[in-house]
């Protein structure tokens, strides 16, 4: 069995007929903008990260025609794993994150791409259920 790339898949700027840049790129630039709003809520901010990781993965579940999940992944543990280690670059612990700080961004990495995989699932679940036949 060998896959092949269509036109369509060369077309639309995939890679491999696996990974599209330009989707990646925009699920990229609103999980970073979602992690920046959702940090900025001032009682939830760790959560509301993640919420807004959720949210964006979500959304490209539900709009997106085809399947994201790499993009999806791939974007929102490297909104996270970043996000994590510049917000402890701030706290007063930084002698902990310059040691540690291959671990934080690990965690934080793991995190963001499980939750953007998890939104990004239930996104495309609610879109199959709106676009199925009833009969």
């Amino acid at each position: 069995m060998t896959l092949r790339r269509s036109t369509a898949d060369e077309s639309s700027g995939r890679l491999g007929g696996w990974f599209s840049v330009r989707a990646f790129l925009l699920v990229l630039v609103a999980s970073l903008v979602a992690l920046v709003v959702g940090g900025s809520i001032p009682v939830v901010g760790l959560v509301g990260r993640f919420v807004g990781l959720f949210v964006v993965a979500f959304a490209a579940g539900l709009l997106a025609d085809g399947r994201r999940y790499v993009e999806a992944g791939v974007a929102g543990g490297l909104a996270s794993g970043l996000g994590f280690v510049l917000s402890s670059l701030a706290t007063p612990l930084f002698p902990v994150v310059a040691q540690y700080g291959v671990e934080i961004a690990g965690v934080g990495a793991t995190t963001g791409a499980l939750v953007s995989l998890a939104g990004h699932y239930f996104g495309r679940d609610l879109r199959d259920g709106l676009t199925r036949d009833l009969s």
